[in-house]
């Protein structure tokens, strides 16, 4: 009932991936949900969807403007440690799991005369990053600085796994190239910066750039706010960095889908995928244009009229 989803709905809004702050390099799993406005918690996630979990690169982590000496990770490098470690541990962690199944299977799944084969006591952290070595979980991580974008994907490569999507990414157009190559989407701000001392580099055509190069690119919102104004947010990959209108637009529609690997069902208007659409007065990247209504799996959950 939090009026912000409905204030989304009226921007044209049917979906959303929910992500916690940015205080941990490895933090919690994140939902991601259809906007069913008035449903409880649970009715609102996406049915089906594959799992994802949050990382973040940079000052927030490092916790560089907290001015109190803070805890272990204070450096980029720790950062970097802090995931490596995880990951390792994560692999000694299977491995034993494995062990221990391959011994049991050996034994018909019995015990010997010294009791029962044992397995490493379940550990919901590690069962996470295990599911990232798999390819069960996919990382959305916060990031701006092109060599902790580049970092990550150095760690991500090294393990055998390929970082789904860096959000912000203020930074990317630096490592365009990079980014398709290893196959990441890039989820930014149309145009935010110098809010802090890493995103100074920060430019408006960032998104139009990295759209351009092949790189899957989204806009993100990140506040309550701007996420009722996405239409208005991929305008400015037009204004800014020459992007066509229809790139623009699959920035806040096709793209997202694939970056949440949801592209088979919706982000797109086709037969068999689900009735998430929206009717817009006018072209959707004008200023203008206002929701008429907005439909979430065939359910109208925004009507202009209606709300009048």
């Amino acid at each position: 009932d939090d009026i912000d989803l409905y204030r989304q709905l009226a921007g044209g809004v049917t979906a959303a991936q929910l992500l916690h702050g940015s205080a941990n390099p490895i933090g919690g799993q994140s939902a991601l949900v259809k906007l069913r406005w008035g449903r409880n918690a649970d009715d609102m996630r996406i049915e089906g969807a594959e799992g994802f979990i949050k990382f973040a690169l940079g000052e927030n982590v490092k916790r560089s403007h907290w001015g109190d000496g803070g805890r272990f990770p204070t450096t980029r490098m720790g950062v970097e440690q802090v995931m490596y470690d995880a990951f390792f541990r994560a692999k000694e962690y299977r491995d034993e799991i494995a062990r221990a199944q391959a011994k049991r299977a050996s034994k018909g799944g019995k015990g010997d005369h010294t009791g029962l084969v044992s397995a490493p006591r379940p550990d919901l952290e590690l069962d996470a990053v295990v599911g990232i070595l798999e390819g069960k979980r996919h990382i959305t991580c916060h990031s701006y600085v092109q060599s902790e974008i580049a970092m990550l994907m150095d760690v991500a490569d090294s393990m055998g796994f390929t970082v789904q999507t860096f959000t912000h990414v203020l930074e990317g157009y630096k490592v365009a190239q990079r980014l398709k190559e290893h196959g990441a989407t890039a989820s930014t701000f149309s145009d935010w910066w110098a809010y802090k001392m890493e995103v100074g580099d920060a430019i408006p055509h960032n998104a139009a750039l990295l759209d351009r190069m092949g790189v899957n690119t989204c806009i993100n919102s990140d506040d309550a706010e701007m996420a009722r104004r996405l239409n208005q947010e991929a305008a400015k990959a037009v204004k800014y960095g020459g992007a066509t209108p229809e790139a623009a637009w699959r920035m806040v529609t096709l793209n997202p889908a694939k970056a949440l690997r949801l592209d088979a069902r919706m982000g797109s208007v086709e037969v068999g995928k689900d009735a998430d659409i929206v009717l817009w007065s006018a072209d959707p990247l004008s200023i203008d244009s206002k929701v008429e209504l907005t439909f979430v799996d065939g359910v109208r959950c925004f009507d202009r009229a209606e709300d009048a």
